[in-house]
């Protein structure tokens, strides 16, 4: 068995760069698609094909081009469409509706307990709501997950932190809502997301991490998603840090993120006092804010471990930048 061509994850999002780029930018052109995207103009014309076929983008009409024939202008052809995003955490569902532009038109939080026998059924029965509530034509449904897919249109899960392995969650939702549904590890989708609207419109190569409960990575190379032999790659959570040390969610010990996720920073705040018995990361940082020096110590110590992890990862890929997102962001400055 060889490995996934490069060019699988890039067929990933094309499409969805190029609808994206129609939305937030109007009728356009291939030749300027091509151009703005940095894609070649066979990948484009493929592409295109396969939107145009689908009913998502239209001809629209010719306008005169530098030389040769005119170019013919791509539109959407269905102003109206829109997706449904979700992220599974270990306690809760966030659904959003989105416009093909990227602009979110509702979102809602639901409880939920990915822990439950019956979970995967909790699941599918939130989405079919969310499903038979949205407004204008859906296109799909994208869901990214704290774990490791093994493709996105495959959909089969494996995640630690919210104790699923090999969950079939791509086909079971599928039958359950009757529309396209893709599957994909958080940061992969935070990444696919900065390649439409953020950093990736600036950078070919670059790191997305995202700091919270664990730490997150997605890797981006020559503007392709790289999502290894398995779906996992970027887990930069779980490189050992120590030979011992405390025993991460994932079951090995010493890794980063047993370190310098919440959960751990809680840990060690709580058994030092620093915090109370029943304290928080939120409490932890209000502490920080107030000067507490043990709190301080706190956040520059996970820095310091997260700052050298990310530097090793900066010399092996070499990327013109790296982007930090996550709720532990509103701590970076101490």
């Amino acid at each position: 068995m060889g490995a996934t061509p490069p060019s699988a994850s890039r067929a990933d999002v094309v499409p969805g760069r190029i609808l994206g780029l129609l939305g937030t930018q109007g009728p356009t052109s291939r030749a300027a698609i091509a151009r703005r995207l940095r894609l070649s103009p066979a990948t484009v014309t493929q592409a295109i094909k396969e939107l145009v076929a689908n009913g998502s983008v239209r001809e629209l009409s010719s306008v005169p081009s530098n030389g040769g024939r005119p170019a013919t202008l791509l539109g959407l052809a269905r102003e109206g469409a829109g997706a449904i995003g979700v992220k599974i955490t270990a306690d809760h569902l966030a659904i959003v509706d989105v416009s093909i532009a990227g602009e979110v038109l509702r979102s809602t939080t639901v409880p939920f307990d990915p822990s439950r026998p019956n979970a995967i059924e909790v699941f599918s029965a939130n989405l079919r709501e969310s499903v038979a509530d949205h407004p204008g034509l859906l296109l799909g449904v994208g869901v990214g997950v704290p774990g490791s897919v093994d493709a996105q249109d495959n959909g089969v899960v494996t995640s630690s932190m919210i104790g699923w392995t090999q969950v079939p969650l791509g086909a079971v939702l599928r039958d359950a809502l009757g529309v396209p549904v893709l599957i994909d590890n958080d940061v992969h989708a935070v990444a696919a997301a900065q390649l439409l609207y953020g950093a990736g419109r600036e950078f070919d190569t670059y790191i997305v991490v995202t700091i919270g409960l664990g730490i997150g990575c997605a890797v981006v190379i020559d503007r392709t998603i790289y999502r290894g032999a398995h779906g996992g790659a970027g887990e930069i959570g779980h490189i050992p840090v120590t030979p011992d040390g405390p025993v991460c969610q994932c079951g090995a010990t010493g890794c980063l993120e047993a370190y310098v996720g919440a959960p751990a920073l809680v840990r060690d705040a709580r058994r030092g006092r620093v915090i109370g018995p029943r304290g928080t990361i939120e409490a932890l940082q209000r502490a920080a804010n107030r000067d507490d020096e043990k709190a301080a110590v706190a956040f520059k110590g996970a820095g310091s471990m997260l700052g050298r992890v990310l530097a090793g990862v900066a010399n092996t890929l070499d990327p013109q930048a790296i982007v930090l997102l996550g709720e532990g962001m509103a701590a970076w400055s101490h």
